[in-house]
C-alpha cells in the first residue's frame, strides 16, 4: 500500500467544512496547525491597519488513492466562482517511509482499496 502526504492550506472559516469532508471520504486524524502567509495580492487596510487573515494548514496521511479523491473534494470547497478563484491550497506528496500509524486506520484504508477495485 502507498501512501500520500495530503496538504490543505485554508482560511480559518472554511477549516471544519474541510475536515468535515476529509472525514467523511475516510481520512481519520488531521493535524492541524495555524499559519500566515503572504499573498500576491495587496493586503487590506481599514484605517491604516493591516489584515492578515488567519490560515489552517491541514496535514493528512492517507493512502495513495484516497489522497487524490479527497483533494479534488477539498479543490472545489475553496473553489469559490466561476472564474475558479480559490481560497486555499491544496497538494499531496508521496511518503516514503511511515511509522507509527494506528492499525484500525490501515484496516479502514484496506476497506476502501477493497471497494474501489
Amino acid at each position: 500500500m502507498k501512501f500520500s502526504v495530503l496538504a490543505a492550506i485554508v482560511p480559518e472559516d472554511l477549516e471544519q467544512s474541510v475536515i468535515d469532508k476529509a472525514r467523511d471520504l475516510g481520512a481519520g486524524g488531521i493535524t492541524i496547525l495555524t499559519g500566515r502567509g503572504i499573498s500576491n495580492n495587496s493586503k487590506k487596510t481599514f484605517f491604516g491597519l493591516t489584515y492578515e487573515g488567519s490560515q489552517s494548514v491541514l496535514l493528512m496521511v492517507l493512502e495513495k488513492g484516497l489522497s487524490l479523491e479527497i483533494l479534488k473534494a477539498v479543490q472545489q470547497l475553496l473553489t469559490t466562482d466561476k472564474e475558479n478563484n480559490s481560497q486555499g491550497v491544496v497538494f499531496s506528496f508521496p511518503l516514503e517511509h511511515l511509522g507509527g500509524i494506528d492499525l484500525s486506520q490501515l484496516e479502514k484504508f484496506e476497506r476502501h482499496l477493497k471497494e474501489t477495485l
